[in-house]
């Protein structure tokens, strides 16, 4: 007999916990043989997790169990991929929906169940978002604490983070029927966050057309990456703007990070690439969302990289590259996608255009700018400045 064909698999995520809970219940009514596994957190000295495995018709089983190191992706490779394969086998199942807990971030937890194999398939990826919310959650520096959904207790992220990471990574965005100009607005964010992902509403039809679907994690991985993120155009949609700066020469450390208390606050939501004058070799990471900015390096620019070094980045980190390419500077640039409400990019771009080098400095040359004072050092060397 030929060997079954793998069980597929759609991952569920969500701060939005009760539009969450309804895209599960959807995709099970949508899809007749399909289960559904759950993990929450549990609140009590143990630190336990609760299990809780269901269909159409009701509760299958709920256990509740340790957790290593509060791992959700532990969690899912050791307990609900499991239980999946073993229903699969026993019942006939269709789909398996994993269910993620609140602040569980997809790409981490995609990753591992792409990586289980054995009889199953990574088919989609869905975050479930209230549109209502979208905008206030993005707009407001809350920590996850603040809204019981850390993960322990040293979970130092924040909602509008967690979130903006759930929307940029999806496939499927599952929301609830647009009912106010609130709805609207916060759809019309999601659109703009991420162009490629498809909008289905909870009632649509198309879920059950994601049993045939299948997740590309390469893809997936290449399109979030900071170096070769396909990110947002310029546009307008519903009055909710998203404007890009591109520029071709580097900024000043010190006129950058004096003018962040300005440029963070300006959008809801902001990530990017950018060019340091003092780090002249090093690709940064912008990322913010909430009054909160992040600066990670990612490595280096493929500019700087010798032949050999530059044969061994991922494929489609060189075509990324390759498409963008200066003949000056290579892949070095700024690009910065900055989303919000009705969204004055002109005075925002002026502030942001005084932060790179002047013609002076900049004809003086890359040895000159290593010597420019780096206020960015504390976050990027885990040093002071």
């Amino acid at each position: 007999m030929p060997p079954e064909p793998p069980l597929p698999v759609v991952l569920l995520t969500g701060l939005h916990a009760d539009v969450r809970h309804a895209a599960g219940n959807r995709l099970l009514a949508a899809v007749p043989g399909s289960v559904l596994a759950h993990q929450r957190l549990v609140r009590d000295a143990l630190g336990r997790v609760e299990l809780t495995v269901r269909d159409a018709s009701g509760v299958l089983e709920r256990v509740r169990l340790p957790t290593a190191n509060d791992c959700a992706c532990c969690g899912i490779r050791e307990d609900v991929l499991p239980r999946l394969r073993r229903l699969a086998v026993d019942r006939g199942v269709r789909l398996g929906v994993v269910e993620a807990w609140d602040n569980v971030e997809p790409q981490e937890a995609a990753e591992a169940i792409a990586a289980a194999g054995d009889g199953l398939r990574l088919a989609a990826v869905i975050t479930a978002v209230a549109p209502g919310c979208l905008v206030e959650d993005l707009a407001r520096p809350v920590d996850l604490a603040e809204r019981g959904l850390a993960a322990s207790p040293d979970d130092q992220g924040t909602v509008a983070e967690v979130l903006a990471r759930q929307v940029e990574y999806a496939t499927v965005l599952a929301h609830p029927p647009v009912r106010d100009d609130a709805d609207a607005a916060g759809l019309a964010l999601m659109r703009l966050m991420h162009p490629q992902a498809t909008l289905l509403p909870l009632h649509a039809r198309g879920l059950a057309s994601l049993t045939t679907a299948e997740f590309d994690i390469e893809r997936a991985a290449a399109r979030v990456h900071p170096a070769c993120a396909r990110l947002p155009s310029d546009g307008n949609d519903s009055g909710m703007v998203s404007a890009v700066w591109r520029r071709r020469r580097p900024a000043h450390p010190g006129r950058l990070y004096d003018a962040l208390a300005d440029v963070v606050p300006a959008a809801l939501r902001s990530r990017g690439r950018v060019w340091l004058a003092c780090r002249p070799d090093d690709l940064l990471v912008w990322e913010a969302a909430g009054g909160t900015l992040s600066v990670e390096s990612a490595g280096r620019w493929l500019a700087s990289l010798t032949d050999r070094e530059w044969d061994a980045m991922p494929p489609l980190r060189q075509a990324a590259a390759a498409v963008d390419w200066d003949p000056a500077h290579g892949d070095r640039g700024q690009h910065v996608c900055f989303i919000a409400p009705d969204l004055d990019r002109e005075p925002l771009f002026e502030l942001l255009d005084s932060c790179l080098l002047t013609d002076d400095e900049y004809a003086r040359g890359p040895e000159h700018w290593r010597t420019f004072a780096d206020p960015f050092a504390e976050f990027l060397d885990g040093v002071a400045a």
